[in-house]
């Protein structure tokens, strides 16, 4: 990626619904050369998707947690299975697979604390192939949504 990738690629991961004009526009440079740089990095998978913004406070679910969760027996089967399991539940935001102590860190938003008890209560800890669970709640979350390609 050249400079002019990674200033489109800014661009859009600041506001994913700017015209192709306007960010040709800002760049100085012609629209026809944004246009030809936007869909090379979709060829190449470096752009995959517009998304939209939430407020999760305002859609209902103003509580985040970090659920860790701890596999048994460890295997690429039971890990995937699990991994694809959650993230179909509706309160799941993120799924990491990890090294170390526990197998999945699991980032979700929920409308209450008693709601975050029964997601893990109800849908983690039911399943036979959980070992452990560690939850903790989140305070405050911040993202930067504007991340320079090296």
């Amino acid at each position: 990626m050249d400079a002019l990738d990674s200033a489109i690629v800014g661009m859009l991961q600041s506001d994913g619904r700017q015209s192709n004009r306007d960010i040709a526009k800002a760049l100085g440079v012609a629209p026809s050369t944004t246009l030809e740089r936007i869909r090379a990095l979709r060829a190449r998978g470096v752009l995959t998707g517009v998304h939209a913004t939430v407020d999760l406070a305002a859609i209902g679910r103003p509580v985040q947690g970090m659920v860790t969760v701890r596999l048994r027996p460890q295997s690429r089967q039971t890990v995937q299975g699990f991994r694809d399991f959650v993230l179909k539940l509706p309160e799941t935001l993120q799924v990491f697979v990890t090294t170390g102590t526990e197998d999945l860190l699991i980032h979700v938003a929920v409308p209450s604390t008693e709601a975050l008890r029964d997601f893990v209560l109800d849908s983690i800890t039911r399943r036979r192939e959980v070992a452990g669970v560690r939850t903790e709640v989140v305070f405050d979350h911040r993202r930067n949504h504007v991340l320079t390609p090296m």
